[in-house]
């Protein structure tokens, strides 16, 4: 079993428009909501593709009944902790003329320590029948420190490997903990780390304690990078679409890989790649198409030398 964990959930809202003008007013056909947050995005993903999931997170107020209300209704194996305060929300909206989408995401109200220790023994329960454990996306603001770290440390002591997708200060943390596997982009790379170069980054994250760092470079791919390898997946075109849950789509992946007991960097990078790319054609976050199976045989694989590997774009996405 895949046990997926979202500290700070979000009902995903999703509008289409014509063309998005700054300071224009917009008509739209009603929007769509669904359950989401990224590890909520991992867990749909590799539901969908036929893993075995277990989603944990929280709930709350009356924007949390209507997410409860969504992911019974997507089918995907779950178990919700009560919170006091209302679950966020995040807003994208797609310009259908640009192929782009603007994002907004309510940054999230932190739970109580009672509410944090509910959510820790839910974990805990479930791990002795977990595979892998993958933490995902962002805390709220006032969340514990500690919070990730114990994440980490009762996986571990489980026996079960980690992926953690987090950015600042939590990249690092999650790092030290000992985390098997990270999944930055190169933005929240060079943040967190303060190092430009992108193998360097991800090295000083392997020095702290991770084995794997799946590095997503937007257009340019993704990268894997260990102690001692480094591997670069890129498709030749560029993929037009909804970017929203690429990342996520590329951490489902390596983790439907891992509990298959697969730990090739370049296998995990190939099928993380173009799972990330397949979520791209989609509509909304937590999906990708099957294309991606030829999207996956159309992949540039390569083994660049670290010291002259420069991406030709920020590496920017919304995973």
């Amino acid at each position: 079993m895949i046990l997926t964990v979202t500290p700070n959930p979000a009902l995903d809202l999703t509008w289409r428009v014509d063309r998005l003008v700054e300071g224009g007013t917009h008509r739209a056909d009603a929007g769509i909501g669904r359950a989401g947050g990224k590890g909520m995005n991992v867990a749909r993903v590799a539901h969908a593709e036929g893993a075995v999931v277990l989603a944990v997170t929280t709930s709350g107020g009356r924007v949390g009944e209507e997410f409860a209300a969504e992911l019974g209704a997507s089918g995907v194996p779950h178990a919700l902790v009560p919170v006091a305060a209302e679950t966020r929300r995040s807003i994208a909206v797609v310009d259908e003329t640009r192929g782009d989408t603007t994002i907004i995401n309510e940054r999230g109200a932190n739970p109580s320590d009672v509410e944090w220790a509910a959510l820790l023994a839910e974990v805990v329960e479930r791990l002795p029948s977990a595979r892998v454990l993958v933490i995902s996306g962002s805390l709220p603001p006032g969340a514990p420190d500690a919070l990730l770290p114990m994440l980490i440390a009762v996986g571990r002591d489980a026996g079960v490997p980690v992926i953690a997708d987090t950015s600042g200060p939590a990249l690092l943390r999650a790092a030290d903990a000992g985390a098997a596997v990270l999944k930055p982009n190169a933005a929240e790379l060079a943040e967190a780390t303060g190092i430009i170069d992108p193998v360097e980054g991800a090295r000083s994250l392997i020095a702290r304690g991770a084995k794997l760092v799946l590095l997503s470079l937007g257009a340019d791919g993704m990268l894997a990078v260990t102690a001692s390898d480094l591997v670069h997946a890129r498709l030749d075109e560029r993929l037009a679409g909804n970017p929203t849950g690429a990342g996520d789509a590329g951490v489902a992946a390596c983790a439907v890989l891992y509990a298959e007991g697969v730990r090739d960097p370049e296998i995990i990078l190939r099928r993380a790649t173009a799972w990330s790319a397949a979520a791209v054609l989609m509509p909304l976050a937590g999906d990708i198409s099957p294309r991606w199976t030829a999207l996956e045989q159309q992949l540039r694989v390569s083994r660049p030398d670290p010291a002259s590997f420069r991406p030709a774009s920020s590496g920017k996405d919304s995973s």
